[in-house]
Parts: structure tokens; sequence; C-alpha cells
């Protein structure tokens, strides 16, 4: 099982390996370490979409490691690089926690075109698999388009839903999906939020008042909030990251479409900058392509 995931996880992270492995054929490892090295490797870590700041930490420790441990040859900087990227990440390591009370109330929060509801329909289905009874809440409310999208995942996956009419109020939809929950014993509900950001002080206002929802129907259990950005757009995630952080507590992140773009490493300034574990990380279309996220797994996936 360990093996067809990380094969999975290769496969999906094969454009970022290309990005590097290709603009490290450049630099060429078996080059002696002199600083000119060192500025060629800081240029593919930023194509590579690793971002000032992580970049800089990553250099300056590479240069001090590398007089520390005696290196002389470039190939041996690989190493060095690898064992940096897992210190980092291992950082965000994020375990996926459902809590001890029935039922568990996830709740998910992104923008349109994040890939959000797919998430929640591909958990959804991995849950049920496991033997978990599983309510989806559709409170994106705001798109019709986004209620039918979640009833096919809900059909595919095998798992009840609950929803309103379009424009319905949102807290109204998780109040009925909780409350559903509660009285026939199921294991969890995933909540799909709406994904608007123009209006901060709605969306602010929104994701409030279904916590205060959840919270009367659940005062003990504490609310998993996960917040799903595009892996494609890179570095440009963190600030859409910024508004929803001001907007409710987020305790965890899904980056998603991995697969689809060479800009994986900014899973390493999302790590460093925003603080908050990755739960998951998305590396394909099918069910099982969402993944845990683990920081060796995923720094092993682009150097093997």
């Amino acid at each position: 099982m360990f093996k067809s995931m990380f094969d999975k996880l290769k496969k999906g992270l094969q454009k970022t390996k290309k990005q590097l492995s290709d603009s490290f054929s450049v630099i060429s490892f078996g080059r002696k370490i002199d600083e000119s090295l060192f500025e060629d490797i800081e240029m593919v870590l930023l194509k590579a979409d690793v971002g000032v700041k992580a970049t800089e930490e990553i250099i300056d420790f590479l240069r001090n490691e590398s007089k520390k441990r005696k290196i002389k040859e470039g190939e041996e900087l690989r190493e060095l690089l690898k064992e940096k990227l897992v210190e980092i990440l291992k950082k965000c390591e994020g375990k996926f926690d459902l809590g001890d009370e029935k039922p568990a109330v996830v709740l998910f929060l992104g923008i349109n075109g994040s890939g959000k509801t797919t998430t929640v329909g591909k958990l959804a289905a991995q849950l049920k698999r496991e033997g978990k009874s599983v309510v989806l809440a559709a409170a994106d409310t705001f798109r019709a388009a986004a209620i039918d999208q979640l009833e096919v995942w809900a059909e595919r996956a095998g798992v009840r839903i609950v929803k309103h009419s379009p424009g319905a109020d949102p807290a109204a939809v998780v109040y009925d999906a909780v409350n559903s929950a509660k009285s026939r014993g199921d294991d969890v509900v995933l909540v799909d939020t709406a994904g608007r950001l123009h209006t901060k002080e709605h969306l602010m206002k929104e994701l409030q008042k279904i916590k205060r929802t959840i919270k009367k129907l659940m005062p003990d259990q504490p609310v998993e909030t996960i917040l799903v950005l595009d892996g494609t757009i890179g570095q440009n995630s963190i600030n859409q990251a910024k508004t929803f952080k001001e907007a409710t507590d987020v305790t965890g992140i899904v980056i998603t479409k991995l697969d689809g773009t060479a800009k994986g490493g900014a899973i390493v300034p999302i790590c460093e900058e925003l603080c908050i574990p990755v739960k998951f990380i998305g590396v394909g279309e099918d069910i099982d392509d969402l993944q845990p996220f683990d920081a060796e797994a995923f720094v092993n996936a682009l150097f093997e």
C-alpha cells in the first residue's frame, strides 16, 4: 500500500521534480563548491517557487554545513539540501484529527476553483471506505453549481448530503446537517463553504455564524477548519491564506493540483510563512490521490 501511494506521489510531483532536475543538471553537482555554485542553486530554488526567505535560509545552511562537514564536491550538497527541506517541512506535518465526540465536524474553506468541493468529495469517499458514516453539508449556497457538484460527489462516494436551495442561509444548512448526523449517530460532517473573497467582511460574518451554529450543537467538539489552496498558483496562494486566517481560525491546509504544476516548491514558503499544519496534498484526479502530507516522502519523491 505504501509503495503504491509513494508511486502516486512521485508521479504527481513529476513537473516540480523535472523543474528541479533540469535546473540541477545545468548546475552540475559535480562542480567544486564555490560561491557561484551556491548562486546557481539559489536560482533553481527560486524557479521552483521555494520563495526568497526560505531559499536564503537553505543557501545559508548549505554554505555553513558544507564548511563544517568539510564537503568538497557539489554532489554531496544534494543530500544536505534534502536534509534541510525535510527539516523545514517536518514542522508543517499535521495529523487529520476527527476528535473523540461524534459527529466530528470539518469545515472546508477556499476560493472557487481551488479544488475545495473535490477535496470534500475525495475525503468523504476515503472515510466511507474506512467504515465511517459521512454527511456532506452543502453550505456553499452562493453558487447552485457548487451544490450540484457536491451532490455528484455524495452519490459517487455513497454518502448522505444535506442541502437547501441556492441563496439559503449557509448556517441553516450546517445546523440541519449536524443535527441530522447527531440524531442518526453519524461519524463525520464535512462542510463545503462558499469561496468568495471580494467581500471579506461578509465572508468573516458568514464563517463566524457557521462556527457559532456548530458550537451550539456540539459545544465540546473542536471544529477542524481546513483551508484548500490551489498548488498551481504557487506562492500567490499565501495572500489568499492570510485573508482566510483573518476571517477565522484555520487549523489545517490542503494543497491541491500539485500534479499540474512545476511550482510544488511553494509548499516550503507556505509552510514557513503561514505556520499552519499541512494535512493533505492532492497529486492527481483519482480519489486516492488526496494523500496525508508526509515531509520525508514528499522530498524523497522530488529527488529519487
